[in-house]
Parts: structure tokens; C-alpha cells; sequence
């Protein structure tokens, strides 16, 4: 029934920026808090940034903020994540996910729907 799809990866230099969106399908996308993840090759899955339901909270990840803005568009049924001052270390597959529990700030571990990621390369 949710499915969420990802875009905008591809390869950037060092200092670049991009922005990735997640479009999610279903017409419930608003009661959910959303999140973004990524994972390197050889590394844990990390969590890069979340979002509240309404938008009006965020949450980031220390290696991303100041850099990093999660934004979301209800109307679109779309998360975005703005990456700016890429570095090569936020070279992964990025993911976007939905929070468990509608209305609720999910764990780390409190997603339960995932797309399948955009590459996100970062050159030096």
C-alpha cells in the first residue's frame, strides 16, 4: 500500500550540493513522522535526519547538521533532503523511511517502511 521512492543522488564534488526527494505514495503520508538514513559500503546503517508529521520539527544527525535540511511537502506527498558542503565521507545509499507510528517521534529503530535508495557520491 506505502511505497516511497527515492531521487536526486548522483556524483558531486567535494563542497557541492544536492537534493534528494522521497515520493511517497498512499493517501496517510501526513500523519507520519519520515526520516532519512544512509549506509556506506562496510558500514551500519546511519541516521541522517527526521522530520515530524506537520514539518515543524527536525531532528539531524551531529555528522550533518548545519549542512543538512529535512523539509516536507504534504500537498506532495514528498520529503526532501537538502545536502550542502558535501564531503566524501556522505558518499552512501541514501533512504528515506516512515516513522512507525503515526504522529509519534520514531527510535532509530522505529521505521517500517523503506524505498531502495539514491547513491549519493561525493568526490574529492
Amino acid at each position: 500500500q506505502v511505497q516511497l521512492v527515492e531521487s536526486g543522488g548522483g556524483l558531486v564534488q567535494a563542497g557541492g550540493s544536492l537534493r534528494l526527494s522521497c515520493a511517497a505514495s498512499g493517501r496517510t503520508f501526513s500523519n507520519y513522522y519520515m526520516g532519512w538514513f544512509r549506509q556506506a559500503p562496510g558500514k551500519e546503517r546511519e541516521f541522517v535526519a527526521v522530520i515530524s508529521w506537520n514539518g515543524g520539527n527536525t531532528v539531524y544527525a551531529d555528522s550533518v547538521k548545519g549542512r543538512f535540511t529535512i523539509s516536507r511537502d504534504n500537498a506532495k506527498n514528498t520529503v526532501y533532503l537538502q545536502m550542502n558542503s558535501l564531503k566524501p565521507e556522505d558518499t552512501a545509499l541514501y533512504k528515506c523511511a516512515r516513522g512507525r507510528r503515526p504522529f509519534v517521534w520514531p527510535g532509530r529503530n522505529e521505521y517500517d517502511v523503506w524505498g531502495l535508495g539514491t547513491q549519493v557520491t561525493v568526490s574529492s
